[in-house]
């Protein structure tokens, strides 16, 4: 049987690899997987983003739902945290959403949510593969067959979500780079309705263009923006930018400066923390978050909790440990306050309205976090069982002598592509460069001694 879902649902190049015979047999499977303990009439939920592929893989999706007996609502283009919302508030069987997030253009994929609105485990996605090969679904007939419905005010329950927060954003002018993507409409709207003055960037629903030179993945136009409304006046400038499917938020600040993750969780962290409402004292960053964070969040008595690279481990991490807030530098947060995945337009809201109730610039409010340099160097190579060697533990056991405290080694393999990660992380830029450098060129040679490629 091959491995369909990969750490974040179902990805692929739509109508090759993500073609709507998979999409349809995928429908099929979840539906009957999900929906196995619940009414037959309780429906499921599907939501996508604007990528062109989208419709075609909602109707394979719903016909293969409606197939098995199973009813199903669309809810049109939405971000991801909404499908997740919506599933919880309206009782669904499920939820799923098309999208493949910050993914190029003719990328697609799906993931599915549980009635209780968080993505799925390993064990029930493994249930779904081995239905989808199983072969043994129903097929009913006549008055059994699922109905599909269109229902797209049911992105009301999303925005009473993000306008129950309570924040006021008066004051405030924030730029929004939606990046053609699903928070197109949504993001600006609600940010309009809390009270700041909005400027839209990138904020179409033009699939051609999702991701393509905006939001997330690419912040120099909305830092470009940011800058030129600060030269012509204006005053408490923010940017905020979306990805695709608008599960990840990055942030601009008033003096023009890309923001990470990091300081998103660092600025609400404090603030929760201030308030005494940071459960466990402590959050959940990733292997990858930096030193700089977690040397700042110690300043403060928080602690940083490290999962590994993914937003679902992340996850994992924060619901063991009764954690409530956790993310990636990326801009994949996750607030268990406000919802059960990552939400970009609720940090927004909530990162926002710390700024505008503090009265203070976001620049300040994360001045704390000195990013510390990090250096990352890929040697490609399929070949994992390198790193267990005695001369490469050995190599590794020495470069963390020569960091001596301060710094930071992670080397790990690609979950995605045939390569070998070598990061380091630490204050003397050169120091770090050296060590990188040397390791990966050890590891390169003991992967391929023979000099064929690796």
């Amino acid at each position: 049987m091959g491995r369909y879902f990969g750490t974040d649902g179902i990805r692929g190049v739509a109508n090759a690899d993500l073609t709507p015979e998979l999409a349809f047999a995928v429908g099929r499977a979840g539906a009957s997987v999900l929906s196995a303990t619940s009414d037959r009439h309780r429906p499921m939920v599907i939501g996508r983003d604007t990528r062109l592929s989208g419709t075609m893989l909602e109707a394979a999706m719903i016909a293969g739902i409606t197939s098995v007996g199973r009813d199903v609502i669309s809810i049109g283009i939405v971000p991801t945290p909404a499908v997740a919302c919506v599933t919880v508030a309206e009782h669904a069987a499920a939820g799923v959403m098309i999208s493949a997030s910050h993914n190029p253009v003719p990328d697609n994929g799906i993931k599915f949510f549980g009635p209780d609105g968080f993505k799925l485990s390993d064990e029930v996605e493994n249930h779904i593969e081995a239905s989808m090969e199983g072969g043994s679904l129903p097929r009913p007939t006549g008055t059994d067959i699922g109905v599909a419905s269109v229902a797209q005010n049911l992105a009301k329950h999303y925005y009473a979500e993000l306008y129950g927060t309570g924040v006021d954003l008066h004051g405030l002018h924030v730029v929004v780079d939606a990046a053609y993507g699903a928070a197109y409409a949504i993001a600006p709207h609600a940010l309009r309705k809390l009270g700041a003055t909005v400027t839209e960037l990138h904020c179409e629903n033009d699939g051609s263009r999702i991701n393509v030179k905006s939001g997330a993945t690419h912040l120099e136009p909305l830092a470009t923006t940011v800058r030129a409304l600060l030269a012509a006046g204006e005053t408490n400038v923010v940017g905020v930018a979306f990805d695709g499917d608008a599960d990840r938020a990055l942030f601009v600040d008033e003096t023009g400066t890309i923001l990470s993750g990091d300081h998103v969780m660092f600025a609400i962290a404090r603030d929760l923390h201030d308030r005494g409402n940071l459960a466990g004292d402590a959050i959940v960053g990733t292997v990858m978050s930096n030193i700089g964070f977690e040397r700042a969040l110690s300043n403060h008595g928080i602690g940083l909790l490290r999962a590994p690279v993914g937003d679902r481990y992340v996850l994992e991490f924060m619901r063991e440990r009764g954690l409530v807030l956790g993310g990636e530098q990326s801009g994949h947060i996750i607030d268990l306050r406000r919802n059960t995945t990552g939400d970009g337009p609720m940090t927004a809201v909530t990162l926002l309205g710390i700024v505008a109730a503090s009265k203070r610039r976001l620049h300040d409010l994360v001045a704390e976090v000195i990013v510390a340099p990090q250096v990352l160097v890929n040697v490609r190579t399929a070949r994992r069982e390198v790193l267990e060697l005695d001369s490469i533990r050995g190599a590794i056991a020495d470069a963390e002598r020569r960091l001596a405290g301060s710094g930071r080694l992670l080397i790990r393999p690609s979950g995605t592509e045939p390569l070998i990660r070598v990061m380091t992380e630490g204050d003397d830029r050169a120091l770090i460069e050296g060590i990188a450098a040397d390791l990966a060129r050890q590891i390169e040679e003991a992967a391929n001694p023979s000099g064929a490629p690796a």
